[in-house]
């Protein structure tokens, strides 16, 4: 998924993204609502930013994905987090949290509602008593715009590092296609990654949370870009 980025993720997205100020937004939700909570699990970790914002935080954060590059990446970062490598829509560990949490729309990536539900029944599986889900989903049909996005600047490594986004629609799923221009000062290369992300609406994401055992609450705003933010906990 990541095959072109997984090294140069962090660059990219920390020139836009500020995952410390996003880890603490969490922080307070989860204080407010839970606030005997400790553990959390990321799901969609990506290379391990939230976890490694959590963890000094005081919490024990740990991370699941299913991008090794970016897990390799996770390890390196945080060693003393424990990181799994699995599908989010079917998984099974041999630990409960006080917190599931999947942020920065990963949720999307399952593609199908039936594919999120079969994820938040996981997710349910996996909380302690009185656990709390956060999801931060992917955009509802009818808002992103296609065509030519946004070009994204950093450096790292000795690299200088642009990518250009390109959105298409079809049906409930939004194709992002990235092109990468990567200069190492000798020579500048081009790589194309593929994104593919479901569009769900909030009344679909809300029958998927109901469907799954989970009473959830609904935030438009959320913590980044006006995605949204779920708040959930199982069915008493």
């Amino acid at each position: 998924m990541f095959s072109e980025s997984a090294e140069l993720y962090d660059a990219i997205y920390h020139s836009f993204k500020d995952y410390a100020a996003e880890a603490d937004r969490i922080a307070d939700l989860i204080r407010t609502r839970h606030p005997t909570a400790h553990a959390i699990l990321d799901v969609g970790c990506g290379t391990g930013e939230h976890v490694k914002h959590w963890r000094a935080l005081g919490f024990e954060a740990d991370g699941l994905d299913l991008d090794p590059g970016l897990l390799a990446v996770a390890h390196r970062k945080v060693p003393a987090a424990q990181f799994f490598a699995a599908d989010m829509s079917d998984f099974d560990l041999s630990k409960r949290y006080d917190v599931v949490a999947c942020l920065f729309s990963s949720i999307g990536y399952l593609q199908t509602i039936s594919r999120v539900t079969s994820a938040l029944r996981a997710f349910r599986r996996h909380l302690a008593p009185d656990g709390l889900v956060i999801v931060e989903p992917w955009f509802a049909p009818g808002v992103l715009r296609t065509g030519k996005g946004a070009t994204r600047s950093a450096a790292a490594a000795g690299l200088r590092i642009e990518r250009t986004s390109f959105t298409s629609i079809s049906g409930n799923v939004s194709t992002l296609r990235f092109e990468y221009e990567i200069d190492d000062g000798q020579r500048i290369r081009q790589a194309t990654e593929v994104h593919e992300l479901g569009l769900f609406t909030v009344q679909e994401m809300l029958d998927a949370f109901e469907a799954a055992g989970l009473v959830t609450t609904y935030d438009p705003v959320g913590i980044f870009d006006n995605r949204g933010l779920y708040l959930a906990r199982s069915v008493a």
